[in-house]
């Protein structure tokens, strides 16, 4: 029967438990996208409580392509010895620690470049209706090189691997989704579509070598669960080590869900993968995990071989030691602020009170027993 405090290999890496951070963006780098002492500390916060794999925040691999102007960067070298200490903070708790790399496409910010896809489409961006820019091939194989020179500087940092962002609209998910109308090698069959994801990672695979951890956080239903298999074994066979699966552009609320399970429908996504992958590469599931009896049930059922864990790790960064050992913690009420500001713990005023200058819990932790 898996446990959460069982090892697991990640491509040729140990992690040395089956409990994840995913990436949530704090929307708080410094000028150029720097890291700043408030990353340090936030990762390794959470690799101190237990995390077995940190996967740091959405990092922008171009400064056009930023999901907002205060996004972390890895666009140039100045922006290496930040990332290394987010590194080296994080392997002293022995855990192991990616950065995300990303490209805004359709979730650009418009005071960062313009909305960029690979069709020219019409898209709701930050309120407003515009027609995005179709990349031409040259601009394509740009910013693949981008996503190869953060991968780079990623490894040069310290870190064990990267995760390529390939959801939420942004410009991976954007090529493999139903969005993409193009004609030439880069639109109309899965393999076609999957190929912008896929160059990117033959190439860091080629410039970072084998112990390079190769992640993607793909879609789980662009347009349907079988199209998005089809597109994450694509990755595979390009090399990737590990599926993290999220959703994507498609709607996925008509979808067919038990809603008895203890768990949402976004993770029923990851559970989908795992029963594909199963004894090919590890997949994590993500979204709605609040308690540790969710991860234990997922665990020991063979439902998947990590859950990431996002919101509960926002709200206590001691979730991971209630999960692995069962010792209290304070529980997510889903109030999102923590989820997008500076701020790493709640900053609910019903939840907290003022005492000397700073916010501090103003309820008790729950043992699992309470939750």
């Amino acid at each position: 029967m898996s446990q959460p405090n069982q090892q697991r290999m990640i491509g040729n890496r140990l992690c040395k438990n089956r409990v994840t951070m995913a990436p949530t963006v704090k929307f708080n780098a410094g000028e150029d996208g720097q890291v700043t002492g408030f990353f340090v500390e936030h990762y390794a916060l959470r690799a101190k409580h237990g995390c077995g794999l940190i996967c740091v925040e959405a990092t922008a691999v171009s400064p056009e392509g930023r999901l907002s102007p205060d996004q972390l960067g890895l666009w140039n070298d100045e922006q290496i010895e930040g990332h290394r200490r987010i590194a080296e903070a994080c392997h002293r708790y022995g855990a192991l620690v990616i950065p995300q790399i990303h490209y805004g496409g359709l979730g650009t910010h418009p005071q960062c470049g313009p909305l960029t896809s690979p069709s020219a489409v019409i898209w709701n961006s930050w309120g407003q209706e515009k027609m995005a820019q179709e990349l031409t091939v040259p601009e394509i194989h740009r910013i693949q090189k981008c996503f190869v020179d953060a991968a780079v500087r990623a490894k040069s940092a310290g870190y064990d691997g990267v995760q390529l962002h390939g959801c939420h609209s942004y410009l991976i998910n954007d090529f493999a989704s139903e969005i993409n109308r193009r004609t030439d090698e880069y639109g109309g069959s899965t393999e076609n579509r999957a190929r912008f994801g896929c160059e990117i990672i033959a190439g860091i695979r080629e410039a970072c070598g084998e112990d390079f951890i190769i992640s993607v956080r793909t879609s789980g239903c662009d347009p349907t669960i079988e199209e998005s298999i089809g597109v994450a074994d694509c990755y595979v066979r390009a090399g990737c080590d590990f599926l993290q699966v999220s959703n994507g552009i498609h709607d996925i609320s008509a979808l067919p869900h038990d809603e008895r399970l203890p768990y949402n429908r976004i993770a029923a996504l990851g559970v989908a993968f795992h029963d594909h992958f199963k004894g090919i590469v590890p997949v994590s599931l993500v979204n709605g995990i609040r308690t540790p009896e969710q991860v234990h049930y997922l665990l020991e059922n063979d439902l998947i071989d990590m859950v990431d864990l996002a919101c509960g790790l926002l709200a206590d960064p001691a979730f991971t030691e209630a999960i692995l050992n069962g010792t209290p913690y304070v529980r997510c009420c889903s109030c999102k602020r923590c989820g997008w500001g500076p701020g790493h713990s709640h900053v609910c005023p019903a939840l907290m009170k003022r005492n000397d200058e700073q916010w501090v819990w103003n309820v008790p932790k729950l043992t699992r027993s309470d939750s």
